[in-house]
């Protein structure tokens, strides 16, 4: 990874950090010289059966610099560490839809990590008011490429709710970003149902990213990034557990759920579900009637594509269906600098199902125009 230096541009956006999960100071990678020569927009033509896909990425990150700024400085530098040689909060909105340009993405639907639940609430009230009207200005610099999830302060449900309905509401965001749990609490938890009633009610997705899993900190220590490669997806494979055994996708069956990195672990050995209860009744609660076996919901949560393979891609749409997978980058991070790519190898895959995991499936979940 190489870290971005300071530039200069009329579209600069001050107060808007783009970053990713996990290392919040790298940049994207480059695109290959093979790529095929940009439009006159500067973006690089996807072209699905002759004809121009509009490819769209759920799956970005940025953070909002005045809502830091509420932070004290070394608390708010260990959530952003700025990068050698660049101011610290100068960040240009050219740079971001370059880098989009380079990967063959028309849209990102932007995110920030959850850092705040530890937070009391009249700070948080105020983090999410300047995180969510941050990202709604930020769309409406340039509606054609960016749309956004919200922010919530899911330690407080009853404030969330109203920060939902604001959100989409008001400022026109198209769900919200949420973690792989709240200081420890699962989101089956009920007291988290008024705000899954509410995201179910407005008809808008909650996208599910993770935050690692603290309390297996001491085993990821050493060589490997594991809190990351493993920590990162395991949160995530938790949390969709917990909403299918207790019932939670039963109380709320029209709820959209989207997940990052592919679902964690969750499409890799979904089958093993099915099996729990039966061998090891005691493990359950009887008291839990699921209405449909546990693998059959994963055909009711979408998926992100960023699983890094064209053979993984293939086994996660085998496991959920073509439709419930959309293009995840986790761009400016490089995991996956090429993610059209990646899905137009993906051979097993017709050209319609590519062109829905390009961008038709994340048009029809978040209600964007094609």
């Amino acid at each position: 990874m190489h870290t971005p230096g300071s530039h200069t541009s009329s579209m600069a956006a001050p107060g808007v950090i783009f970053t990713g999960c996990g290392a919040m100071n790298a940049a994207a990678g480059s695109a290959p010289a093979d790529k095929p020569a940009k439009s006159s927009t500067g973006r690089l033509p996807v072209m699905v059966k002759g004809k121009r896909v509009k490819t769209i990425d759920v799956h970005a990150h940025c953070l909002i610099a005045e809502a830091l700024a509420l932070l004290p400085e070394a608390e708010a530098k260990s959530i952003y560490p700025p990068t050698k040689g660049s101011k610290e909060f100068d960040i240009v909105l050219d740079e971001r839809l370059a880098g989009m340009d380079a990967q063959g993405i028309d849209m990102e639907v932007l995110s920030i990590n959850p850092w705040w639940y530890g937070k009391e609430r009249d700070l948080v009230t105020e983090v999410i008011r300047l995180q969510n009207e941050g990202l709604a200005e930020l769309c409406a610099r340039q509606p054609d490429r960016l749309a956004a999830f919200a922010s919530l302060a899911l330690q407080f449900p009853d404030l969330a709710v109203r920060q939902l309905e604001e959100a989409v509401r008001k400022y026109g965001l198209k769900g919200a970003a949420i973690g792989g749990s709240v200081a420890g609490d699962e989101f089956a938890d009920p007291k988290f149902h008024p705000v899954w009633a509410k995201a179910q009610e407005l008809d808008v997705t909650l996208f599910i990213h993770p935050q690692s899993t603290p309390e297996l900190n001491k085993r990821f220590k050493g060589n490997g990034w594991l809190s990351n490669v493993i920590g990162n997806p395991l949160d995530t494979t938790i949390a969709l557990e917990h909403l299918i055994f207790e019932g939670t996708f039963d109380k709320f069956p029209h709820l959209k759920v989207c997940a990052a990195h592919g679902g964690g672990f969750l499409g890799s050995y979904a089958p093993r579900m099915d099996y729990g209860c039966f061998i090891y009744p005691g493990g359950c609660n009887p008291d839990i009637k699921l209405k449909k076996k546990p693998t059959e919901y994963m055909r009711q949560i979408f998926f992100d594509s960023l699983v890094f393979t064209p053979e993984a891609l293939r086994h996660l749409v085998a496991e959920v269906g073509a439709s419930q997978v959309v293009i995840g980058t986790d761009h400016p991070i490089p995991w996956n600098p090429h993610p059209v790519d990646h899905v137009m190898a993906t051979d097993s895959l017709s050209d319609d199902e590519k062109a829905a995991i390009l961008g038709g499936n994340a048009a029809k979940l978040l209600g964007i125009k094609l």
